[in-house]
């Protein structure tokens, strides 16, 4: 595909997320292709390209979130109306991928989600994959076409080492995510932790161990995504009975899932920094936290409220 020429490319943003989809079209000084999009009485989804994209290189931003079922569709939906109308390529712009965390069967007749939607969105008709920071990097090889998947560790480390915050230790959530912390923390120049963890059942966590030295330090979490923040919320706790002194968290995706927001209140947690892969609607976002900006974050200490 090469490189987009400016007076060749069309960006056509779904519903998900048409915040990120005008972003990205403002910092390329274009405008967003305009895209019909509706819904037929029994729910069925009805879409239609409203201007010429012969010859073009099309990017269709959409995530797969909140309502993954209809956004995922949406998609492909869009796709298959773009493949349909002589583009030069579709690139499949996808900032959260859904269904990632189904990426292997651990128990017999389990399915493997991020497999199937590969095979859909290229069915579709996509040419490429543009991702950010899949729930295992791994997942890249489940297409057969092009596939990209961008890091923001480098922009997370950014934001920490301007804090000058005073011994740092990265800390894994899980041992998952382990070559996730190692590769941040080479960045800021810090050890790591690992937290050892089990779930009881779905949706519940258990920390069992914190693999590595914290006492006297501040923690920093790193992890892909923060859906029900049990995970991140129960490490936090632990960090702190096991005497970290400060306690600050990196998350891609801000799934917030029901009671995210309740546990990260509550947490010890001094500030959660998101990207914005994921529209965060005003009801998900934590009053107390108060600040929407830049590397978009919540911060205790921070007041006010501005879109990102």
């Amino acid at each position: 595909m090469g490189f987009f020429m400016r007076e060749q490319l069309k960006i056509i943003s779904g519903t998900s997320n048409r915040k990120l989809a005008e972003e990205i079209a403002s910092l390329l000084n274009i405008p967003l292709t305009p895209v019909e999009i509706k819904r037929f009485t029994d729910g069925e989804i009805y879409t239609r390209i409203l201007e010429s994209v012969r010859s073009a290189e099309v990017a269709v931003v959409q995530s797969i979130h909140p309502n993954p079922n209809e956004a995922l569709m949406e998609m492909l939906i869009m796709i298959d109306a773009l493949k349909r109308s002589s583009p030069h390529s579709i690139t499949a712009v996808i900032p959260y991928y859904g269904y990632s965390r189904q990426d292997k069967k651990l128990i017999a007749r389990e399915p493997i989600t991020a497999k199937l939607v590969a095979k859909m969105i290229e069915a579709a008709g996509a040419d490429r994959i543009v991702s950010i920071e899949l729930h295992m990097s791994q997942i890249q090889g489940f297409f057969d076409i092009p596939s990209d998947n961008l890091e923001v560790l480098p922009f997370f480390a950014q934001h920490i080492l301007a804090k000058n915050l005073k011994d740092i230790v990265v800390i894994s959530p899980d041992a998952g995510g382990t070559a996730r912390a190692r590769m941040f923390a080479k960045m800021v120049d810090a050890p790591i932790a690992i937290i050892d963890k089990r779930r009881p059942e779905q949706g519940s966590v258990e920390v069992m161990h914190i693999i590595g030295e914290v006492k006297g330090k501040t923690a920093v979490i790193i992890d892909d995504m923060i859906d029900s923040a049990g995970t991140i919320t129960e490490a936090s706790k632990a960090l702190k009975n096991n005497g970290a002194i400060e306690i600050y968290a990196c998350a891609t995706h801000a799934v917030l899932s029901d009671p995210a927001k309740e546990r990260l209140e509550k947490s010890p947690i001094k500030e959660v920094i998101i990207t914005n892969t994921i529209d965060v609607p005003k009801e998900k976002r934590i009053d107390t936290f108060g600040l929407f900006k830049g590397a978009p974050s919540f911060n205790k200490e921070d007041e006010g409220d501005s879109d990102f």
